[in-house]
């Protein structure tokens, strides 16, 4: 049973504040020492000890995130090389990755705590920007890499390489490399397919091509792929939620699959499919008020 439990917050989300005092009374009813993240503790006002991502990594047994997805993205990343098992209570909007529902999370967590649990591992993208032979910008991913132009650009121009051999030339608003976990992000709305968690793949997406003839390719995940700049102005190229603007031609973005990965924890008897169904609303039909049902 974990010990010491870190929780993250969504800073500055409605009912944020209840939600996490909740929770860490919960948990200290229950034995547990409770710590809060650093940045979360800044903006709730809880009796309760605080500590970096790093600190957490290092002294916590598990983490929980309250927000939405981006939140846990953030955290994840920073907690990947820790191996910290993440537990994801859903504060935001969709929540394909925060899966508890904040009206049932004491009880779940609970029998989560008891060991009626599930995990799941997670891959990430390592992702660099190379020019002129050296390196200058290094990041993870947990969602995609984006290539795209800027918003009153024209089209962006990229050579891409896999494993050192040609793929092709393309010319679209960008490009979207995604692992499963981000097959249900961007690359969703980029007309992208949707990859299992536990698949070894990433997927390229190309943004509105020039060729209808593109189509997006799921490709190992032991794969290298390098993303050259040929043409194009307003570049720039977005790991998650960080990003490096003015990409110049000729800059090559290399990506491959990180050493690290995120392990999930879910209450007993959880469903990827069941969470697809909910989100994306499969065989549900509009009723006659518009409503779905």
């Amino acid at each position: 049973m974990p010990k010491t439990i870190a929780i993250v917050g969504k800073y500055f989300a409605a009912g944020i504040s209840e939600s996490l005092t909740e929770i860490a009374d919960f948990l200290q009813g229950r034995g547990h020492h409770v710590v809060l993240e650093t940045e979360t503790a800044q903006n709730v006002a809880l009796p309760i000890a605080a500590m970096t991502p790093e600190q957490i990594g290092r002294q916590a047994d598990a983490a929980i995130i309250v927000g939405g997805d981006g939140t846990m993205l953030g955290i994840a990343r920073q907690l990947a090389p820790y191996d910290v098992p993440l537990i994801g209570i859903n504060q935001g909007r969709l929540g394909f990755i925060t899966d508890i529902s904040l009206e049932r999370m004491l009880p779940v967590l609970g029998e989560m705590l008891d060991g009626k649990v599930d995990s799941e591992r997670r891959s990430l993208l390592q992702g660099s920007v190379v020019r002129d032979g050296q390196e200058i910008f290094s990041a993870l991913a947990f969602n995609d890499v984006v290539v795209a132009r800027g918003a009153g650009s024209g089209m962006a121009e990229l050579m891409v390489e896999v494993d050192g051999r040609f793929m092709y030339n393309q010319r679209s608003d960008g490009l979207i490399v995604a692992t499963p976990t981000g097959s249900t992000a961007y690359a969703l709305s980029a007309g992208g397919p949707l990859l299992h968690p536990s698949l070894g793949g990433m997927v390229l997406v190309p943004i509105a091509p020039h060729a209808l003839s593109n189509r997006p390719i799921v490709i190992p995940d032991s794969s290298e792929i390098v993303i050259e700049i040929v043409n194009g102005r307003d570049l720039s190229v977005n790991f998650d939620m960080q990003t490096l603007a003015s990409l110049q031609h000729g800059d090559r973005i290399l990506i491959r699959r990180s050493e690290h990965t995120i392990t999930f924890l879910h209450p007993a008897g959880w469903s990827y499919y069941d969470t697809l169904r909910q989100k994306l609303h499969w065989n549900e039909y509009p009723s006659r008020d518009g409503q779905l049902k």
